[in-house]
């Protein structure tokens, strides 16, 4: 499945530090549990500060993939993308 893009959800994460990497991925009253790291997207250099540098996870997870993004500016981790199976 594709992972779909929906409107950006707060979410808590729990860093796993032997991995690192998040570990568990929770928002609202649903919870997923990471398995792995697909791609990574350090956006840190390439804003300015004021503007908003994130950094773009795609997670293996399971259920299927999600897209976690944690926005420096806000200092907040938000779910932006989701597969229909997760």
């Amino acid at each position: 499945m594709a992972v779909t893009r929906i409107t950006p959800i707060p979410a808590r994460v729990r860093w796993d530090r032997i991995a690192d990497r998040p570990g568990e991925v929770r928002w609202a009253d649903r919870q997923l549990t990471v398995r792995s790291l697909a791609a990574v997207r350090d956006e840190r250099h390439a804003y300015r500060p004021d503007r908003g540098p994130r950094i773009t996870m795609l997670l293996d997870a399971d259920g299927g993939q999600a897209v976690l993004v944690f926005d420096a500016v806000r200092r907040r981790w938000y779910l932006e993308g989701l597969d229909p199976a997760a």
